[in-house]
This record gives structure tokens, sequence and C-alpha cells, in this order.
């Protein structure tokens, strides 16, 4: 059996181009669909939000304290949970997530007191822990570095495609089956969102392979192809010997606290954007949801343009420096025209394009110098660390909403947040974790572009 690249006959850039299409093509829809509805019913308690608070007499902080405790269940089982999940394969973990989740999403319809609020929210971010970082450990074990950023792109666009479909649906919920069965439509909208997590759970078991080895609808040629792209690249990677020593390196940490300022944008918009809409003047829930596709969809074309511009020059710190810019000073933006619908979104349109472009491009950095068991314990601890700005960020924001009864100073804060990440993004290595454009390869490795 052929162990290196040299050994096996070429492939021309279409053939190659062809067999990672095949590959895209069989995982990238299952994965997206995954995560689009795990990140649904994750952000889904900010659309409720609009009716429970008075429902249930919740204080702002009351809900932002929900909506944050989440990650403390998250950020707690993350580490161990992707540490068996390169032990027992993604297939197996993975779908065991999206069942539980779906399980205690659906739930969430029983909460009367805070402390019910809160425990569920705490159980649901144990449930999904894991499923972020296992899924882009997974694909670590699929492509290479050079084709992993528009991939990662593509993947994460689940997030702003979740905001998209999910808004009008759940601001129809909401709006439309209030009353309904006795139940408010906060209810119904986490009974009908956690459905489709447990039927993906089934699907996710019966349709992903956990590695190339076990890939039955490819050949053994192209598994040996694909295989020997992933052991090349993987032997110039840094591989730490445990999970102590990932503690031990700066430039996880430095890569942590970046994380960390960009997450704290990400779910300070995710958590209080139909809020922020509903400020402006804005009061029905299907009419905030309809406009909320309008910064989802502009984050979903900004995501997959700068990754093609990031993969095919090869640069990642400033494509990063430069997308998180755009959602500090797009909150900037629409803090200052908050009374002013149309500038206001505006202002959030480029907010949420830079914050959840910046997502994937992040994931280029980790991802470049981290391999093998190193690259699930760091992967996983790094977005630990980062998603502690997950509790962080909500809570504070709705702390500060009661102080003042106003979200100014709070989105102030999460742009300061983001433009303190932009500057730390230049103290990462550019020969650490640049690769050379496309146009300089030599003729092997043309071979092997990004498609």
């Amino acid at each position: 059996m052929p162990h290196s690249i040299h050994d096996l006959p070429a492939l021309s850039a279409p053939e190659e181009n062809s067999l990672y299409a095949r590959v895209t093509w069989r995982l990238l829809p299952i994965l997206v669909l995954c995560y689009i509805i795990a990140y649904l019913d994750r952000v889904n308690v900010g659309f409720a939000k609009l009716q429970m608070l008075h429902d249930l007499h919740f204080s702002e902080a009351t809900y932002g304290l929900g909506a944050g405790i989440f990650f403390v269940g998250y950020c707690t089982f993350e580490v161990p949970g992707n540490l068996l999940l390169s032990r027992y394969g993604a297939r197996r973990w993975l779908a065991r997530i999206m069942v539980a989740w779906g399980i205690i999403s659906a739930c969430t319809l029983f909460v009367r007191t805070p402390v019910s609020f809160y425990v569920l929210r705490c159980l649901l971010g144990i449930a999904e822990a894991s499923l972020f970082p296992g899924i882009i450990f997974y694909l670590t074990g699929w492509y290479p570095a050079r084709r992993r950023g528009h991939i990662l792109a593509l993947f994460m666009a689940a997030q702003p495609v979740s905001g998209l479909i999910g808004s009008p649906l759940s601001g129809w919920i909401m709006q439309f089956l209030q009353g309904t069965g006795r139940l408010a439509g906060w209810q119904w909208l986490f009974l009908i969102e956690a459905f489709p997590a447990i039927v993906m759970g089934v699907v996710f078991h019966y349709c992903i392979s956990d590695r190339i080895r076990d890939a039955h609808w490819l050949s053994e040629e192209q598994k040996q192809w694909l295989e020997s792209r992933i052991d090349t690249e993987s032997a110039h990677k840094q591989k730490h010997g445990s999970f102590l020593s990932i503690l031990g390196s700066g430039r996880v940490w430095l890569l942590s606290l970046i994380s960390f300022c960009s997450v704290m944008g990400l779910y300070g918009i995710s958590f209080w954007l139909p809020s922020i809409l509903r400020a402006t003047g804005v009061q029905k829930p299907l009419a905030i949801g309809l406009l909320m596709t309008i910064p989802y969809g502009a984050a979903m074309v900004a995501m997959i343009l700068f990754a093609r511009s990031s993969d095919r020059t090869g640069e990642r710190r400033w494509h990063l420096a430069v997308s998180t810019l755009m959602g500090g000073f797009g909150l900037i933006f629409s803090t200052l025209f908050a009374g002013h619908t149309a500038l206001a979104l505006a202002g959030l349109t480029l907010a949420t394009a830079g914050v959840f472009t910046s997502q994937p491009l992040f994931w280029n950095l980790p991802t470049a110098f981290l391999g093998g068991t190193a690259a699930a314990a760091g992967i996983a601890f790094i977005n630990t660390m980062g998603n502690t700005a997950g509790f962080i960020s909500p809570y504070l924001v709705g702390w500060i909403v009661d102080l003042t009864h106003h979200t100014t100073v709070g989105m102030y804060l999460l742009a300061f947040f983001l433009l303190l990440g932009s500057a730390l993004t230049f103290c990462v290595p550019a020969s650490l974790v640049n690769t050379r454009p496309e146009a300089t390869h030599t003729t092997e490795e043309t071979r092997t572009t990004a498609t």
C-alpha cells in the first residue's frame, strides 16, 4: 500500500478538484444542516425573549444570565467531549449530541422560574459541548490547510443561514401560534425548533463516515490519495504530547484571547439583535424576523467571499483583522443611529457580516500548526476559552441594560472587544499561519490547489 503521495498516480488539477468536490458534497450538506439546527436551538432564546420576559416576569439580567449560562455547561464538557470524539469517532459521538440537545431544547417550554431556565440552558450547553470543535477537528482529517479556509467558511455559513431561515420562522411561530393549544408563542418556538435536531442525530449516525478509511463511497486509490495528503501535512504540524503542554503554549493562549474578543461580538449580536431592532420602533415579531434576514444574508455572502480571497492569496491575518474591524465599527455605527431603523439596520448589517465572517477565518490559524491529538485538545481548549465570552457577553449586556435602561453602553463595550481582537491578530506570526498563494505553487503543488 502506498504511503506517500509520490507513490500514487498523479492527479491532474481537474481530477483532484473533482475528488474533493465529491468529498464536499458527501459531507458538507449534512454537517451544515446539523450546525444550522444547533445554532438555531442555541440562540432562539433571543427571539423567545420578546415574549417570555413579560410572561415569566424575568428581568433583562435574568435573561442575560440564562442565555449565557449555556456556555458554562458547554465549556466545562468541551475538551473532554472532543477527546472522546477523537477516541470513539465522530459518527456515534455527534449523533448522541444532537439527540440529547433536541430533547433538552424542547423541555425549555416548561420553564416557569429563573432557576428552571438556568438549569435547562446549562444542560443544553452540556449536551451540545464538542459539536462545533468536534466538526472542526473532523474536517482537518479530510482537507489539507490550503483547502480548509473555504470549507470552514461553507460549514460556518450555517450560522448566518440559521438566522436567515430561523428569524422569519421564529417570528411567524411566535406571532401566529400564540395561544394555540394553551401554549404561548415562545413555547411553540422551543418545541418546533427542537424536533429537527433529533431527526438529524439519526441521519448523522447512518450517513457520515468517521474517517477517510471508512468511506465506502470512495475507491481504495482515492482513499490512499486523500490520506497521503493529510499525512504529508501532519508531519509538519506541532504535536503536543499532552493536554498540560497545550496549557503551556503561548500561541494557544493568544489564539484563545483573540477568539474570546470575537465571540464577545458574535453572541452580543446573536442574543440581542431582535431586542435592538425592537428598540428602533419595530414591534411585531414577524417584522423583526424579516428585517433580520438582511444582516444574516449579508453575513453569508461576506463569509464566502472573504474565505475564497484568503485561500486564493494564502493570507490569513489581514482577512481576519479586517472582518473583525467591520464588526466593531458596525456596532458603533448602529448605536450612534439607534433611533433610526434604516441606519441602525445598516450598521447592524456591517457588524453581523464582519463578526460572522471572522469566525471561519479565525479557525485557519490554530489548524495551521496543531495536528493529531493535539488538534483535538487544542481546538477544543481554544474554543472553550473563546466561548467563555458566550457566557459573559449576554449577561454583561443584560446587566448594563437593567442598569442604564438602554443597550448603548453594552454595544460600545462589545465593539471595544472586537477592535482589540483585530489588533491582537497581528501578534500571531504570519509565517506560522499564512500559506503560499495558488499562483506560486510548483507544478506538483498545483495539482493540490483549493477548489
